[in-house]
């Protein structure tokens, strides 16, 4: 009898913990998945027409990246990459190098009047989606107007 009880209490708590996980482990899941990571801002660097920004740019620039609130995400066809990487208009980009371990990331930040595009390469994959931030836009602004 103290057997058959302990052995419902064990598989009761398993089934407990499969139907609802604790948070932290939610989290870590849903972490894997997520387009829209934050940054940290030493494993990251920034350039702006082929010059890096100081550190204070830098911090500046990713605490508004990591800030600004995901609006939707761009499908892209085989083939069309080119033309999110590299598209036909006059606003130059932000590049964000970031580094973890032997991951290679790279973030091409173009922002417009009312969102910002944000094409991300790594490996041989390519993923762009909108963000929306008004600080974001006005930092990019202002490094536009300095050069």
């Amino acid at each position: 009898m103290t057997t058959g009880m302990i052995i419902t209490l064990v598989i009761g708590s398993i089934l407990k913990l499969i139907m609802s996980p604790p948070s932290i482990a939610v989290g870590w899941g849903v972490s894997k998945f997520e387009l829209h990571k934050k940054l940290d801002s030493k494993d990251v660097t920034v350039t702006f027409n082929g010059k890096n920004l100081n550190e204070e740019e830098k911090n500046r620039f990713t605490d508004y990246f990591n800030k600004a609130s995901f609006l939707k995400k761009h499908y892209i066809f085989p083939g069309n990459e080119k033309l999110f990487l590299q598209p036909e208009t006059n606003v130059t980009p932000f590049i964000m190098n970031v580094k973890r371990g032997k991951k290679d990331v790279n973030f091409f930040v173009f922002s417009y009047d009312d969102h910002v595009d944000v094409v991300k390469k790594y490996k041989e994959k390519v993923v762009s989606y909108s963000i929306s931030s008004e600080h974001l836009q006005n930092f990019t602004l202002q490094m536009q107007t300095i050069e």
